[in-house]
């Protein structure tokens, strides 16, 4: 699959909700993970955020200039068609991205709950399904900003 706005903004979306848990683990008293092995991760988490935000300025440039695949299909088939493409409410990039984001939140959330041990099995896999609906807009948000931004650099092109 080639790198599209979507694709790349979904990747720092994820990179910034997992910096935010590493941050709330740091002012937590129990930890998992040691101190210094956090305060490590967060690093690297940061270094990965400041060359992808380089690669999203990149890439703009690079699709305004036609060098970049800006839309990729995807042709996924483990989904009912009645729940594939319904995004609503996003008509700008902007919208777009943060609907992504928030998106991406609530898969985080769910995440979380699915490894709960607590729990019956019944419970995990009534959550695994939120997931999969969750994961398709989260899919079709993403689309949703590659059409976007293919529509705004037509009208570019046009003026």
């Amino acid at each position: 699959m080639a790198e599209t706005l979507g694709s790349l903004v979904d990747k720092l979306a994820i990179k910034s909700i997992r910096e935010l848990c590493i941050k709330r683990m740091l002012k937590q008293k129990r930890l998992k993970f040691t101190r210094n092995d956090l305060k490590r991760k967060l690093d690297i988490l940061r270094k990965q955020k400041k060359y992808l935000c380089r690669e999203i300025e990149d890439f703009i440039v690079l699709a305004a200039r036609r060098k970049v695949t800006v839309k990729d299909d995807k042709l996924k088939l483990y989904n009912s068609l009645d729940i594939i493409g319904k995004v609503k409410g996003v008509n700008s990039i902007s919208r777009g991205i943060e609907a992504l984001t928030k998106k991406n939140l609530e898969l985080w959330s769910l995440e979380d709950e699915a490894r709960r041990r607590d729990v019956p099995l019944s419970y995990i896999g009534r959550i695994k399904r939120k997931i999969d609906v969750a994961n398709q807009k989260r899919n079709d948000l993403i689309d949703r900003i590659d059409e976007l931004l293919e529509s705004k650099l037509k009208e570019i092109k046009k003026q």
